[in-house]
């Protein structure tokens, strides 16, 4: 008995192991309450229909396809914020004008939701993927700013001091001090941005459908909903999920146990 419980205690010391327990939790809980009648069978499905459902749109084909779009057009809209707001954040550390303007445009636009602009995005760039990246850019650029140039604002003076002593000037002083001090704010702007692009590209697919002939999970999700095939479209908010838990636990945690937890910036 004694050994068992250490077994479990080791295993359940893996991030993992637990994230697997909870997820069976949840598919557990979910299988209950669809045994209990509580809701209609058409809006609450079987579980279990969902993940064949999930599994046989794999095995065709389609929803990889889906997701490739979907992938694609996020990491353009990523690409071009994260580009935009390295040449902003840099400006604005050398130039206190461009630092008030930048504060300015995130106090302004920050707020504004992304599906807000898709008309004007409409307008200007059509129905299109185009119309979709800038939302996503608009979306993802000021909050991504926003945690960097506070992480730039929070370094200590002695940092910069110390520095500034040994010679560093400018781009030297914001990659050899600004930028690994604020790391834990660079990752974070980059945990908001990522979560605020998938939400704009779900948005804007979900109001106008497909970009061109194909369109991406926002569009599945949208006609699943119209043709009330509530498996398939619950197969679909699956596969965000899982995409977001691969990139929070694969990428986002690899990058913050090789930095700030290596370096004693976080516990």
């Amino acid at each position: 008995m004694m050994q068992n419980q250490n077994d479990f205690q080791r295993l359940w010391a893996h991030s993992w192991f637990r994230d697997f327990i909870y997820l069976a939790a949840v598919i557990a809980i979910w299988q209950i309450l669809y045994g209990l009648r509580l809701f209609p069978a058409m809006l609450f499905p079987s579980m279990w229909d969902i993940l064949k459902t999930l599994l046989d749109e794999t095995l065709s084909g389609s929803m990889i396809s889906k997701t490739v779009f979907s992938l694609k057009l996020i990491l353009i809209g990523m690409g071009a914020a994260v580009v935009l707001a390295v040449i902003l954040t840099t400006a604005a550390m050398f130039s206190k004008t461009v630092m008030d303007l930048v504060s300015t445009l995130i106090a302004v636009l920050d707020p504004l939701p992304g599906i807000a602009i898709l008309p004007v995005a409409i307008l200007v760039f059509g129905l299109g993927e185009d119309a979709i990246v800038f939302v996503m850019i608009h979306s993802i650029i000021w909050p991504m700013l926003l945690n960097i140039t506070g992480g730039f604002k929070s370094v200590p003076a002695i940092y910069t001091d110390v520095g500034r002593n040994i010679g560093l000037r400018r781009f030297r002083l914001l990659w050899g001090v600004y930028i690994p001090a604020s790391v834990p704010n660079i990752l974070a702007g980059f945990k908001t941005g990522w979560s605020r692009a998938w939400r704009a590209f779900i948005s804007a697919e979900m109001v106008f459908g497909a970009s061109g002939s194909s369109g991406g999970l926002g569009w599945d999700i949208y006609m699943k909903k119209a043709y009330l095939d509530m498996d398939g479209m619950y197969a679909t908010l699956i596969v965000i999920m899982l995409i977001g838990i691969l990139i929070e636990k694969g990428v986002f945690r690899t990058i913050e146990n090789g930095t700030v937890k290596k370096w004693g910036m976080v516990a």
